[in-house]
């Protein structure tokens, strides 16, 4: 069967452009297959992944993939930083990153930051995946907006992200389930306080709900045997310490177990399903919620030169740390709790010059 020559030109020129198309995709390293110059590159520290960036397209589009997030997540080659944001005396916000296993370990300021968020305050700020995200908030002038940003730790950019279904401002946000949570708080309308937005970032919406429950005067919240516990506000009709918690498995709200709570006088994180509250009432004094003996146990006092309430926690691994104003840090291993009851510091992170109050701080793992 004779073939028509213009049906032979046409089958030339496509494999020549499909040999052109692979021309073009040059190797990560010369000389090197792909999974070869992956298993290298991923082993760079995270700190040089923006000079990584610098060195071509290709390493430019590898670093800032899932691809390379899943990798490193795989192979444990993954590191933890500390993002802390602050409201300086001018009432700005800002944000601090720290990499915990740097040798000079020193809070560095980050750029960046949405204009429209910089004078907000009642922020929802939460990590999920490689993404920080600042949610609704208010102002002086500003009703609760529905607002919604989002910080790609990979590409070192702030872009708009989903509006939450509902304005808000003084929230609890976080994460279950590789969900965002948004929570309570006080909105635009009467039944505002008693809902809350669910994000999904794999469908990049939110939905509502709503529960009586959930009470508008929130101070505090923890992720806490995978439920969503929410301490509130003390009133003349309550003195004490009150909290509920949100059950996955039934889509509702109820109220904490009264034990528990009534050491929950403080901010608050969760190392290796332990409850640890930092209690700043009379001095900066550690402590842990023993489940089987349902009682609360004193850790150890923290030294009042290294830290000036308020302070907000965070944890890594075994490490807590201890954020307080001008973002002056202290470090407690509670791996080992032999030192019960005495003052302890395992290490400290000198505070900057400015006293800034950290409103709240997160984990970010790349």
């Amino acid at each position: 069967m004779l073939i028509p020559l213009e049906h032979v030109d046409d089958e030339k020129e496509s494999s020549n452009n499909d040999n052109e198309v692979e021309a073009t995709i040059s190797p990560l390293i010369s000389g090197l297959p792909d999974d070869i110059s992956l298993f290298c590159l991923a082993r760079v520290p995270r700190k040089y992944h923006s000079v990584l960036k610098c060195v071509s397209k290709r390493w430019r589009d590898l670093v800032c993939s899932e691809e390379w997030h899943c990798y490193r997540q795989k192979h444990k080659l993954d590191e933890t930083w500390i993002y802390a944001l602050c409201r300086d005396k001018l009432d700005q916000i800002s944000c601090y990153v720290l990499d915990p296993n740097s040798s000079s370990r020193c809070w560095k300021l980050m750029q960046g930051l949405p204009p429209r968020m910089l004078r907000r305050k009642g922020m929802g700020f939460e990590a999920l995946g490689n993404k920080l995200f600042l949610l609704g908030g208010c102002g002086w002038s500003e009703d609760a907006t529905n607002e919604a940003y989002s910080y790609n730790a990979s590409m070192d950019s702030w872009v708009e992200a989903a509006s939450l279904s509902t304005a808000r401002c003084y929230f609890a946000s976080e994460v279950l389930d590789e969900k965002l949570y948004a929570i309570g708080g006080i909105g635009s309308h009467s039944s505002d306080p008693h809902s809350w937005d669910t994000f999904d970032i794999s469908t990049n919406s939110w939905t509502s709900q709503t529960d009586p429950n959930i009470v508008p005067e929130i101070e505090d919240s923890v992720v806490l045997d995978g439920k969503i516990y929410i301490r509130c506000g003390k009133s003349p009709a309550t003195p004490h310490v009150y909290a509920v918690v949100y059950e996955p498995s039934s889509g509702t709200w109820q109220h904490a177990d009264a034990d528990m709570v009534s050491g929950w006088r403080g901010p608050a994180v969760v190392v290796d399903g332990i409850l640890y509250v930092l209690d700043q009432s009379s001095g900066s004094r550690l402590t842990m919620w023993h489940k089987e003996r349902r009682e609360w146990m004193p850790v150890g006092k923290l030294s009042p030169l290294l830290t000036r309430p308020p302070c907000q926690l965070v944890a890594i691994g075994k490490s807590i740390f201890v954020v307080g104003k001008g973002l002056g840090t202290v470090v407690v291993d509670v791996g080992d709790l032999g030192n019960v009851g005495r003052v302890m510091m395992s290490s400290s992170i000198p505070k900057l010059i400015s006293d800034y109050n950290v409103i709240s701080c997160k984990c970010l793992t790349i």
